[in-house]
């Protein structure tokens, strides 16, 4: 790491008040009634002496500026050891000769020495975190402890003495003993002597026994006390008094030293030029800091640890050890060094003291030290730094944002593309329209959304790719003539010794742009800056000729603006991603044009897809190829589109192309208003009748089309391709096998599956709607007999049909079949006597006659079939069939006897029964009741269900005579007795 944390401010020389003394102790404070901070300088010789930080010395030219005297006071006549500025009260406490001394801030009064015994080697004041109160027992411990420093203070009390205002807590080394003081700020009389520039008192709390070991250095936070001695570091309770080891030191080592880490409440222990940091229970907490050479003071300013040592300044970053800054203050030999910082304020100036000078170093600000590493080119370090004052709180997230985009742009100007865009998409508050100047000369259609935004002034404004790389390689060359001249300059080092050249890094800036503009797509803009995304980011695909990302880009749903585009994609030839773009835009009919145009040029080859013409394959398959996936993207523009007129005016060529597509784009279900059928008729090619003919089918069977002009259509030109298939087979059943083969092709690139001739007989036998006159006429006079057979029993000309069946086409299982659904013998009749005369010069077809007398000659009348045998029949033929049929005429004859008298004798036994039920007796007397209302029958009238149930002739007028007293419906559910049953 190397950064600039710390810069000289102001500086102080001794020797100019004192010349026969050295400094022994400093301070940095920033009292309450002093707007800046203020450096206490203690001496050997015994006098404290206050400087402001601020500069009286305001001439510009002046390297380092001097510190402002303020007053001094003369302490004692021993050496001031250490300095406690006490900022909340005004006051000043000094350690001088093993004595306290009291003196105010502003040192307008001498010092005043406190009534305390003599002997003191060390003290150290309690430390509280920020916000926590500083009264006496606050932050002691909870419970009992907080009780006993009450005791304590209580009991310090003489009776009558009154304490006039709280102090501070201190602890004191005297001899071999720790003691706990207050103190107490006001007399007796409880007068306050602030303000009177009076002294102070220490109330003794509390003496502990301390470890062994001349305590050397002592720091107090919370209920604990830290302190260090030649054998090592100690942890002792305040409030039990009792101790424990930390740890040893080792036998040659340097002195302890203890440092408050105040920002982040833990202590930093050095055991020679090794720092432990540990919590305040005395655990060690994260890595160990390992510094250069031992020191001889340490302090803290921020993040960072500051150590003196020989003349020189180092910082330390706390978390990662690293040392970021070695600032020289003197030369070599200085003798020790004392470094001071605002330790509770978290201020921003440390301060340095030789023997004879003290120099006051600022901290910069968090954002001049990112500056000053950008402007060095080290960019890494930058946002290091920024993302530790992002995650300690010290820095906002849009002013990550917004360094992350300074490096993406002082990186783009460096030639460096991918990673300046990588840190593009870092920034969450860049805006893509930044980019715009870099792909677009201004004025453009989005210049005025271009932010007007320098950053930092660290970069130069916005310049088009090819002047951006341009100027950087011009100053790759400047710099290495500054070099060769020995002259050092800022310039990155792996262009500088290994330069690419301009193709190639302008190929790298358009790719690493399209990515950034790319993921731009994804977050939320508004609408004119996704049109200039878009469209930009097809003008950089074309600039590398990336024509897969074009076309994807024009084909998806995009923002891109057709007149910005259109010049350029013509000029350049990318008629395919125009037409995309078109299409995706809505303008159907310019893109549907475009395909036309491609589709022409494929068959004329005067444009070739670079897709097709980068493949290794055949020429002539990259041209069919290639007309075919013009018809294919214009066919699916039609699909959907509802412009009839446009459809209609593109669908030749599409035909000529592939009539599987121009069928798709006749019979699509895509568009909302259906195409007028007569129109399309009246366009189709009468060439290609195989579309109308699928066209017309979708209608009839998928559009439920009820149109008699239609169906009629469908069937002459389905009749008329039958008759021209049959002759065709005929032909090349007399030819050769090649032309047969030819003739298996042609089938083969039908678009449909079904021979013509069987979906003529499946449209002729499930249509009713079609004229079979018409389509009669046109096929009588070829050999599609089935078909005139079909036409002909529509007609209901059943002996025609039958002719055809039988004579014909020789299908003596149609004929039967058909002669039973016209459902009268004398069509059987019909038939036979066809079989047996032909008329038509053929001989008599015996073999069918005798299978028909053997299916159905039961039905037939054995006298009518004798007289129509003919004379030439052989006897043996039909003999056995006559005879069967003559057994079965008399078994059908008693059969039906059999059940004519079965059936007489069961109406006998019924009318047997219905008359025993009708007269059979039913005794009534004056106790029988009515099963509906109970009242007694007498003499009345009654009625008598089939159940069995009486009621009288009130509730059987109510009842009616279907439905008994029970609930019984006899219609519904009929009643059957035993003796009802037929038993003869």
């Amino acid at each position: 790491m190397s950064r600039v944390v710390l810069e000289p401010h102001a500086q102080f020389d001794l020797t100019a008040h004192s010349r026969a003394s050295s400094i022994g102790s400093l301070a940095l404070a920033r009292p309450k009634r002093h707007r800046t901070a203020v450096l206490y300088v203690g001496t050997h010789s015994g006098t404290l002496f206050s400087l402001s930080a601020d500069s009286n010395d305001n001439d510009g030219d002046v390297v380092l500026r001097k510190l402002s005297f303020l007053r001094s006071v003369s302490v004692s006549d021993n050496a001031v050891d250490s300095i406690s500025v006490i900022e909340d009260f005004g006051k000043v406490l000094l350690l001088s000769g093993g004595a306290l001394f009291l003196v105010d801030s502003e040192l307008s009064n001498r010092a005043s020495k406190l009534g305390f015994s003599k002997g003191v080697s060390l003290v150290t004041r309690r430390r509280f975190r920020d916000g926590e109160s500083e009264g006496l027992g606050s932050g002691l411990g909870s419970g009992a402890g907080l009780g006993l420093f009450q005791k304590l203070r209580m009991n310090s009390m003489k009776e009558g003495e009154m304490q006039s205002e709280g102090g501070c807590v201190f602890a004191l080394v005297v001899g071999k003993r720790l003691i706990l003081a207050e103190l107490v700020l006001g007399n007796r009389n409880g007068k306050s002597e602030r303000d009177e520039g009076g002294g102070g008192s220490l109330v003794v709390l509390k003496e502990i026994q301390c470890v062994d070991g001349v305590v050397s250095a002592m720091v107090w936070l919370n209920d604990s006390i830290i302190v260090g001695t030649v054998n090592g570091y100690s942890l002792i309770s305040c409030v039990t008094g009792q101790s424990s080891v930390i740890f040893s030191l080792p036998d040659v080592s340097r002195p302890p030293r203890l440092k408050l880490l105040h920002k982040d409440w833990r202590v930093l222990l050095l055991v020679d030029n090794v720092g432990v940091i540990v919590d305040p229970h005395g655990q060690p907490v994260g890595g160990s800091l390992v510094f250069r050479h031992g020191l001889d003071s340490v302090g803290e300013i921020d993040s960072y640890v500051v150590v003196v040592t020989d003349g020189k300044i180092e910082l330390y970053h706390k978390r990662y050890g690293a040392c970021v800054q070695v600032l020289p203050f003197g030369g070599e030999g200085l003798g020790r060094c004392i470094v001071a910082t605002e330790e509770d304020r978290g201020g921003s100036l440390v301060a340095v003291a030789t023997a004879t000078k003290v120099v006051c170093y600022q901290k910069l600000p968090s954002v001049e030290q990112i500056k000053d590493l950008l402007r060095k080119k080290n960019y890494k370090e930058a946002i290091s730094l920024v993302e530790e004052l992002e995650s300690e709180g010290e820095m906002s997230k849009d002013l990550l944002s917004f360094v992350h985009a300074q490096v993406g742009f002082l990186l783009l100007f460096d030639l460096h593309f991918k990673e300046a865009v990588d840190h593009f998409l870092l920034s969450e508050n860049m805006q893509p329209s930044e980019i715009f100047p870099f792909i677009m000369r201004d004025p453009n259609r989005w210049s005025l959304l271009v932010p007007r935004n320098r950053y930092w002034g660290l970069h130069p404004p916005p310049a088009p790719l090819e002047d951006v790389i341009d100027d950087g390689l011009m100053r790759i060359q400047r710099a290495s003539f500054l070099r060769k001249a020995g002259v050092e300059t800022i310039v990155d080092n792996d262009l500088f010794l290994n330069p690419a050249s301009r193709s190639d890094l302008l190929e790298s800036a358009i790719k690493n742009i399209s990515r950034y503009l790319l993921a731009c797509r994804e977050k939320d803009l508004t609408e004119s800056i996704r049109e200039g995304v878009d469209t930009l980011l097809m003008y950089l695909y074309r600039a590398v000729n990336c024509v897969v990302d074009m076309e994807r880009l024009a084909s998806s749903t995009n923002w891109c603006i057709v007149e910005e585009l259109e010049q350029m994609l013509e000029e350049s030839g990318h008629l395919q991603t125009l037409a995309f773009l078109c299409a995706s835009k809505g303008m159907s009919a310019k893109a549907v044009h475009i395909w036309r145009i491609l589709a022409r040029n494929y068959s004329s080859s005067l444009w070739k897809d670079p897709a097709l013409e980068s493949s290794t394959g055949d020429s002539g398959e990259n041209l069919i190829s290639g007309r075919a996936i013009a018809a294919a993207e214009a066919s699916k523009i039609l699909e959907e589109s509802s412009d009839q007129e446009l459809i209609l005016q593109h669908l030749g060529w599409i035909a000529d192309i592939s009539q599987l597509l121009a069928v798709k784009v006749l019979t699509s279900d895509k568009r909302e208003i259906h195409l007028s059928p007569d129109e399309v008729v009246t366009t189709i090619d009468p060439q290609k009748v195989e579309i109308l003919q699928r066209y017309l089918q979708w209608l009839i069977e998928d559009q439920d089309c009820n149109d008699t002009q239609l169906h009629t259509l469908y069937a002459l030109s389905l009749a008329k391709s039958a008759i021209e298939a049959f002759e065709s087979e005929n032909i090349s059943a007399n030819l050769d096998s090649g032309n047969t083969e030819t003739s298996l092709a042609t089938m083969k690139n039908s678009i449909f599956q079904i021979p013509v001739r069987e979906r003529l007989q499946i449209f002729l036998q499930s249509s009713d709607l079609y004229d079979p006159e018409e389509v009669l006429d046109l096929i009588e006079g070829s050999e599609l007999w089935l078909e005139k057979a079909i036409l002909y029993r529509r007609l209901g000309q059943e002996t025609l049909v039958l002719q055809i069946l039988a004579l014909k086409l020789e299908d003596s299982e149609a004929a039967e079949q058909y002669c039973a659904e016209i459902g009268r013998a004398d069509a059987y009749m019909q038939l036979l006597e066809m079989y047996l005369d032909p008329q038509d010069g053929t001989d008599p077809m015996f073999t069918a006659a005798v299978r028909l007398l053997h299916n159905h000659g039961e039905s037939l009348d054995p006298l009518q079939v004798l007289e129509k045998l003919s004379p030439d029949m052989p006897l043996q033929l039909a003999s056995e069939t006559l005879l069967r049929m003559f057994r079965a005429r008399v078994h059908h004859h008693r059969q039906g006897q059999i059940v004519h008298n079965l059936s007489r004798a069961v109406d006998i036994d019924a009318r047997l029964s219905r008359l025993e039920e009708r007269s059979r007796h039913v005794q009534i007397n004056d106790e029988s009741l009515c099963d509906s209302c109970d009242a007694r029958l007498g003499t009345k009238l009654f009625a008598m269900y089939p159940d069995d149930t009486v009621v009288c002739y009130k509730c059987y007028r109510r009842q009616g005579e279907s439905v008994s007293v029970t609930g019984r419906n006899f219609k519904e559910d009929i009643l059957i007795k035993p003796g009802w049953l037929v038993s003869r």
